[in-house]
C-alpha cells in the first residue's frame, strides 16, 4: 500500500472525523455505557478532529486519508485506520510516528487509554511493545463536559535513536 505521513490540514478534518466516528462506534459501541455512545455523534467527531488538528498526523494516499494519529504531549490520544487500509502496515507506521513525536516532545514514557474490552486494540498495542500499566478513570471530552470512563492504561518506554 502506497501512502505518505504528513501533518493533518483543515481539508482533512472531515475524512479524519469519518474514520474516527466509524472506527470508534465499531470498537466501542458495545463496550462502553450507552450514555457515552449517545454523545459520540458525527458532529462531535468533526469538532474534536478540528480541535486536535495541530497534533494530528495522517497516512494519506493521493487525497484519501487512510488513518490518523493524534498526540497530546506524552499521550497517544487517538489512532484509527480506515477498514480499507487495515492490514497494510498503516497502524504500525502511525504508532511508530506517534512514539517519535512524543519522544520529540521531551517524554521518555508514552501512555494511552484503551477501553476495557477493546481486545483488537489491546493485542495491537501489546504487539507494538506497549505494556498494560493498570487501570484509571479518565475524563473523556464530550459536548456535556468530561465523561468519566474506567480504562486500561498502556505505557511504553521510548528510546532515542541517537543514543
Amino acid at each position: 500500500m502506497d501512502y505518505q505521513l504528513r501533518p493533518a490540514a483543515s481539508e482533512h478534518v472531515a475524512q479524519i472525523a469519518e474514520i474516527w466516528h466509524a472506527g470508534w462506534h465499531e470498537a466501542h459501541g458495545q463496550i462502553v455505557p450507552t450514555e457515552l455512545v449517545t454523545l459520540r455523534t458525527m458532529e462531535s467527531f468533526l469538532e474534536r478532529s478540528a480541535e486536535n488538528q495541530s497534533g494530528t498526523w495522517i497516512a494519506v494516499s493521493d487525497a484519501t486519508v487512510l488513518g490518523f494519529c493524534m498526540v497530546r504531549e506524552d499521550e497517544l490520544y487517538q489512532m484509527y485506520v480506515s477498514p480499507a487500509a487495515r492490514g497494510g502496515g498503516v497502524a504500525k507506521t502511525l504508532i511508530g510516528d506517534a512514539e517519535k513525536r512524543i519522544l520529540g516532545n521531551g517524554y521518555q514514557i508514552a501512555w494511552l487509554a484503551c477501553a476495557k474490552g477493546n481486545s483488537r486494540a489491546m493485542r495491537f498495542y501489546e504487539k507494538s511493545g506497549w505494556n498494560m500499566a493498570g487501570t484509571e478513570v479518565v475524563g473523556l471530552d464530550t459536548s456535556q463536559g468530561a465523561f468519566p470512563l474506567d480504562v486500561l492504561r498502556y505505557e511504553k518506554k521510548l528510546i532515542s535513536s541517537e543514543g
